[in-house]
């Protein structure tokens, strides 16, 4: 049975379209994490000529033509890296294949912007598109690492050896039989890389190369011109739906697995000693060599004198208090979302599950912005609260939840669901009692995706958290942003260790060895 066809099995008692309640709490989700489209769709209209005058600059042009580059490039590169270093964690037989997990996915524990910063303190002349586009590449290789990975491992792996014994070179075997069956995994990272470096801020504006993220900070910084920063954003906004629906064009449906297969374990040998050698190339540029350049500021005399070691452990407490509560609550909202993709089709869901996506693509500061509007004019309570905040980072990080649990709930079988009915246990209870906890696995590893996003969150805490309250990412940012880099060296080291944790339990699922 073809995917597409399994999405739409009627289950005894269920309609074959979602349930009222689950759409009902899936458009829910969907207007929250719209709010801040919301806000920008207001201001841009209160702009009047003045927008249009704003999108006719050869300005914005040129905005946009670096952003688009730079992201498109970025999402080449990370697809290309990170399918070699999934098929080589999922099919090699490597030497401490844990520690190998753990080192291909150290990227997602340091931040774009303090990765800028470690290079800029061992070659203080970057500048520009080349190393802008190292950086973010070197950061959004492990999303699709990940992805492929856990894809070859939920599929079977004997069908590739039989290509190959019917005289299919190992790379056409590979594309003919493998690639169909992790595409829509290694899109769906690849998309996360591409909306990540469209809107990123930290490591383009420390590298000096202008895009539109860069231009709508200027636009609020240099002169507090809202609608002008507005009319920008939703520049950006429409180039993260043109990406979003292009990855949805290219996905294919997963087919069904053809039982619960180990993929065939290849030695470590010569042929395989390159796969290892790009596997290596994010952690060796996006970590070591930026954090060897911190490591010289941190072993300093003079840093360690600067540490104010209250502020300090303030700093450290505040952000991982942030991080949980961050990740609770973006999976607790990614769930409805998540089922809907994975079990139904049609242009409701698809409208829900893109709505979600879409505000991955808006900068920190935008979404920021527009919750301190919607907070004083709607519900003034939370102005400058903690709850502002941790909604902040949901309506952020909530496509990376979305997509991490739509797949592990798409690989539940549909038939437990339809057995646990036909017993007499409602539609509700099956889905709490059957798919969810088998879904748990997803469920983690999404957490972990937002608390590390949180760690490292920069514009948005900058302006909605309360006041005297301080996170290791807004200690180092106004260090740095006085050029006090030994100062900020302790706290990128703290940011590194604290994002790190939820980055090695990733990678304990990508480098387990399947045994």
């Amino acid at each position: 049975m073809r995917s597409d066809e399994a999405r739409k099995v009627r289950i005894p008692g269920m309609r074959a379209s979602p349930p009222a309640w689950l759409t009902a709490a899936g458009l829910s989700v969907g207007a929250l994490a719209m709010i801040p489209v919301a806000y920008l769709v207001a201001r841009s209209f209160e702009s009047g000529d003045e927008a249009w005058e704003t999108l006719l600059r050869p300005r914005t042009a040129q905005l946009v033509v670096n952003s688009l580059v730079l992201a498109v490039s970025v999402g080449v590169t990370s697809l290309l890296l990170g399918t070699v270093s999934g098929w080589m964690l999922a099919h090699v037989r490597l030497r401490g294949r844990v520690l190998w997990g753990v080192i291909v996915t150290l990227p997602l524990a340091v931040p774009s912007y303090l990765a800028a910063y470690g290079w800029l303190v061992l070659i203080p002349s970057l500048s520009g598109f080349w190393p802008s586009w190292v950086v973010l590449t070197m950061a959004g290789t492990p999303y699709v690492t990940l992805a492929v990975a856990a894809a070859l491992r939920s599929s079977s792996g004997h069908l590739e050896p039989v290509a190959r014994s019917l005289g299919r070179s190992p790379l056409s075997a590979f594309f003919s039989v493998t690639w169909p069956r992790v595409a829509p995994s290694a899109l769906a990272g690849t998309l996360v890389a591409v909306l990540y470096s469209l809107s990123d801020f930290g490591a383009v504006s420390m590298l000096r190369f202008q895009t539109l993220t860069w231009g709508i900070h200027s636009a609020y910084a240099a002169s507090f011109d809202r609608g002008l920063a507005a009319v920008l954003s939703v520049v950006l906004v429409l180039l993260a739906a043109t990406v979003v629906i292009t990855e949805r064009r290219l996905r294919r449906r997963v087919p069904p697995a053809l039982g619960n297969t180990r993929p065939p374990s290849l030695a470590l040998g010569p042929r395989m000693l390159p796969l290892v050698v790009i596997a290596s190339i994010p952690p060796l540029l996006g970590v070591l060599l930026p954090l060897a350049g911190l490591l010289d500021r941190l072993l300093q005399a003079e840093t360690m004198r600067q540490i104010d070691v209250e502020r300090f452990f303030a700093a450290t407490a505040s952000t991982i208090t942030l991080g949980a509560a961050a990740a609770a609550l973006t999976v607790l909202l990614s769930l409805p979302v998540a089922a809907l993709a994975a079990r139904y089709s049609g242009p409701l869901v698809s409208l829900v599950e893109s709505s979600t996506s879409v505000a991955l693509a808006l900068p920190g500061i935008v979404v920021g912005l527009s919750l301190v509007f919607f907070t004083l004019t709607v519900a003034p309570a939370f102005y400058q609260g903690l709850a502002a905040l941790v909604f902040a980072y949901a309506v952020l990080f909530l496509p990376r939840a979305v997509g991490t649990v739509r797949s592990g709930l798409a690989l539940v079988p549909i038939r437990l669901a339809e057995v646990s009915h036909s017993l007499g246990v409602s539609v509700v209870r099956s889905w709490m009692r059957i798919t969810l906890p088998m879904a748990l696995p997803s469920l983690g590893v999404a957490a972990c995706l937002v608390a590390i996003a949180a760690a490292k969150e920069l514009p948005a805490t900058l302006l909605l958290r309360p006041t005297g309250t301080s996170t290791l990412a807004t200690e180092l940012w106004s260090r740095t942003a006085v050029a006090e880099f030994g100062a900020a060296a302790p706290y990128a080291a703290m940011l590194v260790l604290v994002a790190a944790v939820p980055a090695v339990l990733l990678s304990r699922a990508a480098g387990k060895d399947a045994t």
